[in-house]
């Protein structure tokens, strides 16, 4: 900073207050204040009408989201979304991401109040903090918060399915097998830029019906296909691509390895294994995305963490994969692609 620029306490207020802004726009998703203004401008009156906000809230809490960058107001005060609002927060098309979101507003946003307890002790901070239980068995017995769950992963997945889709050569692979792959976002956008492949997801039994709804709605029923299984358990479905996405963050050292070895050996000469993450940079100093997740699997999980593309090129080697290469693809997420 040079001597004309004086320190000023804005970028520290900012970033402690940021979860002013952060509800906003949650509590906005939760409301569905976008997909309401996907159907068309709405003015005030009636999008407080249609989503039933008090006539003191209204004003400030949509010019808030104005000034957020999430909505924009015309010379008339009618309302309209932003271009990226538009397409990743209205509920009605294939790219809305706010599952993820909403996931976030029901679960984590109440969890990380207990951040500073989960730095101190090093343990989890979630629904199975207290219990003891396993946290997908745990989760799927309640059925608002599995689905919720679901379409979260689902949410967080869909703009890097297409990425991921669109990075990779798919010339010449026939089954993509996408290893707890929760509602089988990447699958799907394989399947629908490739025509000549056939691919399946590799879940938990009770992710099954909340699958299947989303398989069906998307038309891909007869081309993408449910595997219950365990897959630290059971043998893994055959197939030349597997995929795990936001997998091995949940997981500890032993247990990442354990996975990749096991993807190695199910694997035909020639297959590759796709790992994808919002791995940290190797020098520890930039994907700050990447650190608030870790964070959350401090909270969220029992031994999970990111990790960076080094330590993940090294167990991919060590597991025999000969062939390795990362490369960046969107908002702070790394692709991994290793091949037998």
């Amino acid at each position: 900073m040079s001597a004309d620029q004086p320190i000023t306490p804005e970028p520290i207020l900012q970033l402690g207050l940021g979860f002013m802004a952060s509800k906003t726009l949650l509590s906005a998703v939760e409301l569905g204040i976008f997909t309401v203004l996907a159907e068309g401008g709405r003015d005030r009156e009636a999008i407080a009408g249609e989503v039933g906000l008090h006539p003191r809230s209204s004003a400030d809490f949509l010019d808030a989201l104005v000034s957020l960058g999430l909505l924009n107001r015309d010379e008339d005060g009618v309302y309209h979304n932003s271009p990226a609002a538009d397409v990743f927060l209205d509920r009605a098309k294939p790219s809305y991401m706010g599952g993820i979101l909403e996931m976030a507003n029901a679960r984590l946003f109440g969890f990380w109040d207990n951040l500073t307890l989960a730095l101190q002790t090093g343990t989890q901070q979630n629904e199975v903090t207290h219990t003891g239980a396993p946290f997908f068995a745990t989760l799927s017995q309640d059925p608002v918060a599995w689905r919720n769950f679901l379409n979260g992963m689902n949410g967080v997945s869909t703009p890097l399915a297409g990425a991921l889709a669109a990075d990779f050569d798919w010339t010449g692979r026939q089954h993509v097998v996408d290893l707890g792959g929760a509602l089988g976002a990447v699958p799907a956008a394989v399947l629908r830029s490739n025509p000549d492949i056939t691919g399946a997801v590799f879940e938990l039994p009770p992710v099954r019906p909340v699958f299947e709804e989303l398989v069906t709605a998307h038309g891909l029923s007869d081309r993408l296909t449910f595997h219950a299984g365990d897959f630290f358990a059971d043998p893994l479905p055959p197939a030349d691509v597997y995929v795990m996405g936001q997998i091995l963050h949940d997981w500890n050292l032993e247990q990442r390895q354990f996975l990749l070895q096991k993807a190695y050996d199910a694997l035909p000469e020639g297959g590759t294994l796709i790992v994808y993450d919002a791995m940290i940079d190797d020098a520890r100093r930039h994907n700050t995305y990447g650190f608030m997740v870790s964070l959350n699997m401090l909270i969220d999980t029992e031994g999970g963490s990111e990790y960076t593309v080094a330590d993940a090129t090294g167990w991919l080697e060590s597991a025999g994969f000969a062939k390795v290469t990362a490369r960046p693809l969107i908002g702070g997420y790394t692709a991994i692609y290793a091949t037998k």
